[in-house]
């Protein structure tokens, strides 16, 4: 146990849970106070948290460029492009400069 237990929590980088106090055994969060138990393992909550209704929802991205805007990055889209073998997404984005 710790005297201050909200000044160590927010040391913590990673973590699927944080369960602080002599009162707080994992059961309480588990069963009790909302948080799945579905919690990120091996080292997985570097980069992700415990299972919540937001992994339920699905977000769509809306992408949206105008000719101008397009063919200022059509440069680095070439780039990239083609350093990862994706040629047809370079030929995606020239071919819309085509008929120029």
């Amino acid at each position: 146990m710790t005297k201050n237990k909200k000044l160590l929590a927010k040391k913590i980088k990673n973590a699927g849970a944080i369960f602080m106090g002599e009162y707080t055994p994992e059961a309480f969060g588990d069963y009790i106070a909302g948080p799945s138990h579905v919690l990120p393992t091996s080292g997985n909550a570097r980069f992700d948290s415990g299972l919540s209704v937001l992994d339920f929802l699905k977000r769509t991205s809306y992408i949206e460029a105008n000719k101008t805007g397009l063919k200022n990055t059509l440069h680095s889209i070439e780039t990239l492009g083609n350093s990862e073998g994706l040629d047809a997404h370079v030929k995606s984005a020239k071919i819309r400069f085509s008929k120029d």
